[in-house]
């Protein structure tokens, strides 16, 4: 034992902290019962996948509603891959969609708290007192093994068909006599330090996830690596350290992280640390050629959540799609429940699917069209605002022109039993209402209007001049209508669909084909919103420009 001291003092000679130090510093939390402590632990190594804002949400969603403590630190011990600036994107991204730390890394220059550092990267001496303590009591030893050496090793074994890694006899140092270990670390030979399993692959374990339920696992066996030649920590390790002295009571990951279960365990157990329970969650699948695979960064854009900020997808939606995701009984919930807020749902793991949660765009777009429909006209006017601001400037500069134009045009069906679902996302907006804006409508090639092609274009213009000259703003819808009706008749249209596929070759047409005719005039294409509506934004002196715009191209 005493040459075990001596290694761990030649390895570490400044770390004069022991474990029960540590103890010390990062008490047990004040919690009440049942309150969880949870954290979401990304890497600043790119973009925010979706599959990590659904655990991210997840997470903060069981420590705020059990009124627990849910936490952000930032695992940048892999410096190769690590882009500057990402982890404080992966912060602001997380905070769009209500995922807000209660304590935790903030930024490259803001932390809150007092279990940190949050940074893996500012937390070498807690992991190093450690790591002084394994090898103390001989759970962990220095390996001099160069990464040739490691290749062959794999190579043998593959040519073996064994298991691969660092274990039992390919585990060349871990016997090794610390009298030699010593010299070659006096004589500055490089080395990493790995742990010394006590665990046999033949050998089974039983272990009880919060949402797989009892398992049974394979026994870990391997002497992983806990610190690199460069000093830092691995994610193994790290997460040991991390979760106990941050007092995490529920590790909830993605469940392919579900095959490193032995290992965290055989380490808390050595340690003497309360095992966090862990709750793996469904991994995010996608369907191609009728296979099912995770969603891809590569492959996917909707792998990346800055596809739903630029393309507008409102966060109430996307977060409501997310909790579909994580309880099979969340839509059911909110079918009983329209006007309560979607955080009033309380989580719970047994109601987590067991496979893969398939991502599925066009129901996130059904439930975002459904959400914004409800809103009032004012308040998505601001987030539409908030979002135009960013990614669409030519949009928010007419929206900021003349805002209550913009309201005008969003209520349109809107406050009513049974509102319009024109929009599923904010980007859809404006290719819809843009051509009430005047410049739009000017920049239309009038000749290319899409006209019915079998509607005599005199028949047409004689519509369109008998709506100019005699157009009543005055009336109210139901008015309107029967005006338009009415209209139809004098120029030998049906004034009813029916009516009209029943003699067909008593009639020009119907009354929705003189309909057409003036929303074509009007906004150039076939379709828009309310046609009623549209007048009565536009204005009559507007209607009856456009109508003589349109005529002059005839």
């Amino acid at each position: 034992m005493e040459k075990y001291k001596e290694l761990a003092n030649l390895i570490f000679p400044n770390i004069t902290k022991t474990v029960e130090d540590l103890e010390k510093q990062y008490p047990p939390r004040k919690l009440k019962e049942g309150a969880m402590v949870t954290r979401f632990a990304p890497s600043p190594t790119g973009f925010l996948h979706t599959g990590s804002l659904f655990t991210s949400l997840v997470s903060s969603r069981f420590a705020k509603q059990s009124g627990g403590v849910f936490y952000i630190r930032l695992e940048d011990t892999d410096t190769k891959r690590e882009i500057a600036g990402s982890g404080e994107s992966l912060l602001e991204q997380l905070a769009v969609f209500d995922v807000i730390p209660d304590e935790g890394y903030f930024s490259d220059s803001k932390e809150c708290g007092e279990y940190g550092p949050y940074k893996q990267s500012e937390r070498s001496e807690i992991y190093n007192t450690v790591i002084k303590h394994l090898i103390q009591i001989g759970r962990a030893y220095p390996c001099f093994c160069s990464a040739e050496e490691l290749n062959e090793m794999r190579k043998m074994q593959e040519a073996n068909k064994e298991i691969p890694g660092y274990y039992g006899k390919y585990a060349k140092y871990r016997d090794y006599p610390l009298e030699l270990a010593m010299e070659r670390i006096r004589n500055k030979e490089p080395y990493i330090i790995r742990f010394k399993s006590m665990g046999n692959h033949n050998n089974k374990i039983f272990f009880h996830d919060e949402i797989k339920g009892d398992l049974e696992l394979t026994e870990n066996d391997q002497d992983i690596v806990i610190l690199k030649s460069d000093g830092l920590p691995t994610y193994h390790f790290a997460h040991l350290v991390d979760d106990h002295f941050m007092r995490t009571t529920h590790v909830t990951r993605g469940e392919e992280w579900l095959s490193s279960l032995p290992i965290h365990l055989e380490l808390f157990d050595t340690m003497g640390f309360e095992r966090p329970k862990y709750a793996h969650l469904p991994v995010i699948m996608k369907v191609e050629n009728g296979n099912r695979r995770k969603l891809s960064k590569r492959k996917d854009e909707e792998a990346a959540v800055s596809f739903f900020l630029e393309q507008g997808y409102p966060k109430y939606g996307f977060i409501e799609y997310l909790l579909t995701i994580a309880n099979s009984n969340y839509e059911a919930w909110r079918e009983v429940n329209l006007d309560k807020n979607f955080y009033d749902f309380k989580l719970s793991f047994d109601k987590m699917s067991l496979d893969g949660a398939l991502f599925d765009l066009a129901k996130v777009a059904n439930i975002s069209k459904e959400r914004m429909a409800y809103k009032k006209a004012d308040v998505l006017c601001e987030e539409v605002k908030e979002w135009a601001k960013v990614y669409h400037k030519e949009f928010y500069d007419k929206i900021i022109e003349n805002e209550e134009f913009f309201i005008s045009i969003l209520n349109i069906e809107r406050e009513k039993e049974k509102p319009r679902k024109d929009y599923a996302k904010y980007s859809d907006i404006y290719p819809i209402i843009s051509f009430f804006y005047d410049d739009v409508y000017e920049a239309i090639d009038k000749t290319k209007m899409e006209w019915n092609p079998l509607m005599d274009r005199n028949v047409i213009r004689e519509v369109l001049i008998d709506y100019r000259d005699h157009i009543d703003m005055s009336l109210n819808e139901e008015e309107w209508f029967n005006s338009i009706k009415e209209l139809s008749v004098r120029h030998g249209f049906a004034d009813n669909i029916k009516v009209w596929k029943k003699d067909k070759e008593a009639y020009k047409g119907h009354v929705g084909d003189v309909s057409e005719f003036l929303r074509i005039a009007l906004s150039g294409r076939k379709n828009s919103p309310n046609l009623y509506c549209v007048i009565q934004i536009l204005g009559k002196e507007k209607v009856i420009s456009r109508i003589n715009e349109t005529l002059r191209h005839f």
